[in-house]
């Protein structure tokens, strides 16, 4: 199945969103034959192929939809998931902070049960590479299972590893380090990247912060920056214009660094001690 299709009608093999009232929706795969079954009626798959997306399309019981192709956003959130996953929110924002895009080799580690991941391998696009790394089997497996279902495996080096052991690779171009004690991996991870290589670690509490600052200083990276993504949804309706009653406050904290090369300058006194 494929979440990359450039047409604009649905195809046999596309991933498709069906979004119901109060915006109720079923992502499904799309086959010839096959037919999709709820408590709102039965949708025949050869129905939907080659409609436009965004047809109004409607069950056998006369249930509406909306036949529409999911975001990587809506991918993300309906993934299956026996871990945390990581949300849009802060998704969007590592990427345009690390410059993430088509082409890049990109490393992770703590696959988890893979949003990051299938994020990852959508933006880095065909030419690009993402290396992912894990250390149980069971988690990395439902990963895979994901990752085939968006039909993003191709781009994807699973690896399953003790990453105290090291990486395999040099010169990536970005690290997404989310395990819960990123400030014993710093050496691994400098050897991993480029450069001027771009780090993101994600942490849940300020203690694993202060940790991983201190590490950082000491392996040389800096740079750093310290935030967490707060996202506040408002009630779309004209005549009642309000925030929600709930908004997605803290997943956790992002901490971002680059590798650099320190030198001594005429005064005697390190770079990273100036930009640390």
């Amino acid at each position: 199945m494929s979440v990359t299709h450039p047409t604009s009608v649905a195809c046999d093999g596309d991933l498709a969103q069906l979004v119901g009232l109060r915006h109720k929706h079923f992502i499904v795969p799309l086959k010839a034959g096959a037919k999709f079954e709820s408590h709102r009626g039965i949708l025949m798959h050869d129905d939907l192929i080659g409609k436009p997306w965004g047809t109004q399309v409607f069950s056998h019981i006369g249930s509406q939809f909306f036949l529409l192709q999911p975001s990587l956003g809506d991918l993300l959130i309906d993934l299956p998931r026996t871990t945390q996953i990581l949300y849009p929110k802060d998704i969007g924002f590592i990427f345009v902070t690390m410059g993430i895009g088509p082409g890049q080799k990109v490393m992770e580690a703590g696959t988890g049960s893979g949003s990051m991941t299938t994020a990852l391998a959508y933006a880095v696009g065909p030419e690009g590479r993402v290396i992912s790394y894990e250390v149980k089997p069971d988690v990395q497996n439902l990963a895979r299972k994901n990752l085939t279902r968006f039909g993003l495996e191709s781009r994807v080096d699973f690896k399953l590893r003790d990453i105290a052991e090291g990486f395999d690779e040099i010169d990536a171009d970005s690290f997404f380090l989310d395990v819960p004690n990123p400030y014993d991996y710093m050496s691994q991870v400098r050897n991993a990247l480029k450069p001027g290589g771009f780090l993101c670690c994600l942490v849940p509490t300020t203690n694993q912060v202060e940790k991983t600052l201190i590490a950082l200083r000491q392996s040389n990276f800096a740079f750093v920056e310290v935030c967490e993504i707060l996202l506040r949804f408002y009630q779309a309706e004209p005549s009642r214009l309000r925030p929600t009653d709930r908004m997605v406050a803290h997943t956790g904290f992002l901490i971002f660094a680059r590798k650099i090369e320190p030198s001594e300058d005429p005064r005697g006194k390190a770079l990273a001690e100036e930009v640390g």
